[in-house]
């Protein structure tokens, strides 16, 4: 087995990214605090062809040094659009027939490996602030929460790092 080289990797330019059929699948960040984690999500979103990320409160936008570090030109290829408030940005998302499905631990939430997605199905995934998570009156007007199983200590993983193993998991499903 050989590491391939970046110049083996067969990797799509920007110009053909964009023409790329995308999954409906937008992500939701609510009030995320941390630009290395907004990037680290456009990167993921750009690596499973999501059709949008969604930044609300006081989630950070590009252009933005920190974003741009982790993102590594995905704000270039990943739609985006700002929301003031989180709510806004669901109700767009609920009225465009998006199921709303919050990545929280919470009362009556599906364990992520046991949920699934019916054929055609959109879906507006909602990440939560690294301390309060994910804003209740989400939750309220949500169509099914989710989480991702955990056996330590903590319950607790990085933003990106569970809106990735969520968008990697949603993405295949939706495929």
């Amino acid at each position: 087995m050989r590491k391939l080289p970046i110049d083996e990797i067969l990797r799509l330019s920007d110009d053909e990214f964009e023409s790329v059929k995308k999954i409906p699948l937008i992500i939701v960040l609510d009030n995320i605090r941390s630009h290395h984690n907004i990037g680290a999500i456009f990167r993921t979103c750009d690596a499973f062809a999501c059709e949008a990320v969604y930044l609300c409160g006081i989630t950070g936008t590009p252009p933005h040094r920190d974003i741009h570090k982790t993102a590594l030109g995905a704000t270039e290829t990943v739609n985006w659009k700002y929301f003031k408030n989180t709510f806004d940005a669901v109700l767009e998302l609920k009225n465009e027939s998006f199921k709303i499905i919050p990545l929280e631990i919470a009362e009556g939430s599906t364990q992520i490996n046991n949920f699934s997605v019916a054929h055609g199905e959109k879906i507006a995934l909602i990440l939560g602030n690294e301390v309060k998570g994910v804003d209740q009156e989400i939750l309220d007007i949500a169509d099914a929460c989710i989480e991702i199983p955990q056996f330590g200590t903590k319950h607790s993983l990085n933003v990106s790092v569970s809106g990735g193993i969520a968008i990697w998991d949603l993405s295949m499903k939706m495929r």
